[in-house]
């Protein structure tokens, strides 16, 4: 007994020969590879005449050494950070601050000094915090101070301006300030309506080994992200904009230090590589790049991001600008005492 075989449908033949179709042209093939190949051979010319030309050489020399410089201090700092996010509890943190409100809160701004990671770390920390039952004056003084004041980030900012070592002292000293006239000012004028807590915890599914190196991807991908597009603005302000706009700004300080405060905000860059960017600002004073280096760790605009996604976008909206004008104000008054 002979069986036949019938044919697939005609919609199914085609759409068997479309997918096989489809799967041949992947971006794998070596048909693409080497059609970019020739692409790239192709305007080689062009591309080594814009390189070579001296604004792009110009721009080049400062992109590398602020990347390079900055690049080592990210990298411990992502990996202190982590090693403290995955293995220190955050119920010890808790424990180990001052019942009285008002007292924890130089504690808090003080213990920031001991978490050596950037401000996207000191955000989820935070959090985590308010959840364990600390008072959130406290807490958001820790998440001030932390980015700021950490060694890793004063031993680049002494790096980074070698012939102004006061400036480490200065960026120390304005930090806390801030950190604990904000955590004294909510203590003050603070509703617990404003401030939503993550309802959810963090998932510890993950073993120890791998949630650190989960840790150190997301930090890496964020803070180096950032560090490139900081380096990027540094290089195109110090090669591509005229040299006079950036004169006029600097030769009026209240101008210089509103602007570059407005730049820390903008490029948001990671506090362990902030420093590098604001030493290659040679045309504004000390104080403006103070303030620059105050503001840019405490309020930028993916800290407001972070900021309305952990604690409420109500809380975000009063707590960044009052952060804003008090980092400003206490820069201000720091850079001229101490600078």
């Amino acid at each position: 007994m002979t069986t036949t075989k019938t044919a697939p449908p005609r919609a199914d033949r085609d759409a068997d020969t479309a997918g096989r179709g489809a799967q041949g042209w992947t971006f794998n093939s070596p048909l693409v590879l080497t059609i970019l190949l020739v692409l790239v051979l192709t305007v080689q010319g062009p591309i080594r005449r814009a390189l070579s030309a001296p604004v792009m050489q110009s721009w080049m020399t400062v992109f590398v050494a602020v990347v390079l410089q900055a690049l080592p201090f990210l990298v411990l700092g992502v990996l202190l950070s982590a090693v403290i996010a995955v293995f220190v509890p955050p119920s010890f943190f808790a424990r180990a601050l001052p019942g009285r409100p008002s007292l924890a809160v130089p504690v808090a701004g003080m213990a920031g000094a001991v978490l050596p990671g950037c401000e996207c770390a000191s955000v989820p920390v935070a959090g985590a915090l308010v959840r364990r039952g600390v008072t959130p004056a406290a807490a958001l003084a820790f998440l001030l101070s932390a980015p700021a004041i950490n060694p890793i980030v004063l031993t680049a900012t002494a790096v980074a301006f070698p012939r102004n070592p006061e400036m480490v002292l200065a960026r120390f000293v304005a930090s806390l300030v801030v950190a604990c006239a904000m955590g004294w000012l909510w203590l003050r004028l603070g509703r617990t309506d404003w401030l939503r807590p993550p309802a959810r915890p963090t998932p510890d599914g993950l073993g120890k080994g791998a949630a650190f190196w989960s840790s150190v991807r997301h930090d890496v991908m964020h803070a180096g992200g950032f560090l490139v597009v900081g380096a990027m603005a540094a290089a195109t302000l110090k090669a591509v904009v005229p040299a006079s706009w950036l004169h006029t700004a600097a030769d009026h300080p209240v101008v210089a230090i509103l602007a570059l405060s407005l730049l820390a905000v903008l490029l948001s860059i990671c506090s362990e590589a902030d420093a590098f960017v604001a030493s290659s600002l040679t045309q504004f004073s000390l104080t403006a790049r103070l303030a620059f280096l105050v503001v840019g760790p405490m309020i930028d605009l993916k800290l407001f991001a972070m900021q309305a996604g952990t604690f409420g976008r109500g809380f975000a909206l009063r707590f960044a600008p009052a952060t804003f004008v008090l980092a400003v104000a206490v820069s201000a008054l720091v850079g001229a005492v101490l600078l």
